[in-house]
């Protein structure tokens, strides 16, 4: 078998937008990220109960694959994140923007409701 199910499960994880539109994105060890081309990405830290919160939102930008990965890893330490989550299915800039912003509103509307929640 080439993957075990457990493997797979963590290989890649949906995160949903405050338009209800659900991304794919390829889940990775903040270590063990490769190289990567023009891509979305959310830095996560994951818990030791499989939870996991999303702490920061954006995008590699830059042409030359190793410092988008320099940047992954430069921003991932500063947020204290252990994941990278990275979805590469945005071909454009506009459509990568779009991402971003749709991911992080959501993220912002569900911080805001714990708030008024607790």
């Amino acid at each position: 078998m080439v993957c075990a199910d457990t493997a797979f499960a963590q290989a890649f994880h949906y995160w949903r937008g405050a338009s209800s539109q659900r991304y794919l994105h390829s889940v990775y060890s903040l270590l063990g990220c490769p190289a990567l081309p023009q891509a979305n990405y959310i830095l996560v830290r994951r818990y030791e109960d499989g939870t996991r919160e999303a702490l920061a939102f954006g995008q590699t930008k830059d042409d030359a694959i190793s410092l988008n990965l320099a940047h992954l890893r430069h921003e991932g330490a500063k947020f204290g994140a252990n994941e990278v989550h990275v979805h590469l299915l945005a071909d454009t800039a506009d459509e990568r923007t779009e991402v971003e912003a749709d991911l992080a509103e959501a993220h912002t509307r569900r911080q805001t409701d714990k708030a008024i929640a607790a």
